[in-house]
């Protein structure tokens, strides 16, 4: 007997189309770094860098869906968005996928919690390299400290938002 409450599931053979398949991601990654610009007042930086989060979400939930290279044009979006200096999360966003892949050829398998590590070690990475950016460019004397509050929420949001890139993928793979 069939549950008439069960979604309908995508007749075979039907394919999503190639928009679907490589845009959502780096559409989803644009309107985390898009979230900067939501009017929010503090004093010191609070709100997680959701662009660099989904960005890590998916690259550690689909390896093979970018290159080291995508970095670069996501990380000026970013830059354009955020008001960092331009240049400072295209150079930290592709050091980071480079370290990622070095990681990858290394691990045979990896489980959660490695890919929960890895994440960690890249936000960390690009979170103090975010302040000594702002510290050479003028930012003024910026601590360390300032920013583990925010460090401290983003490595806890990640597995939220390695959940919610799983929604969306399941979606975008669907036909």
């Amino acid at each position: 007997m069939i549950d008439r409450n069960l979604p309908p599931v995508p007749r075979l053979g039907r394919h999503p189309s190639r928009w679907r398949l490589a845009g959502t991601p780096v559409v989803t990654v644009m309107l985390g770094s898009m979230m900067t610009i939501l009017p929010v007042i503090a004093q010191s930086p609070a709100m997680p860098p959701f662009g660099l989060l989904i960005l890590l979400a998916w690259r550690l939930l689909r390896p093979e869906l970018w290159r080291a290279w995508v970095g670069l044009p996501l990380g000026l979006f970013d830059d354009m968005m955020s008001g960092q200096p331009i240049g400072s999360a295209m150079f930290l966003w592709t050091v980071m996928l480079i370290g990622i892949d070095a990681i990858e050829h290394r691990l045979v398998w990896r489980s959660y919690r490695q890919d929960w590590l890895i994440a960690t070690m890249a936000i960390i990475f690009c979170l103090a390299g975010g302040v000594f950016f702002a510290r050479i460019t003028g930012g003024g004397p910026v601590k360390l400290l300032l920013v583990a509050p925010q460090m401290l929420w983003t490595i806890l949001l990640f597995p939220f938002v390695v959940r919610q890139c799983a929604r969306i993928d399941r979606w975008r793979v669907m036909a």
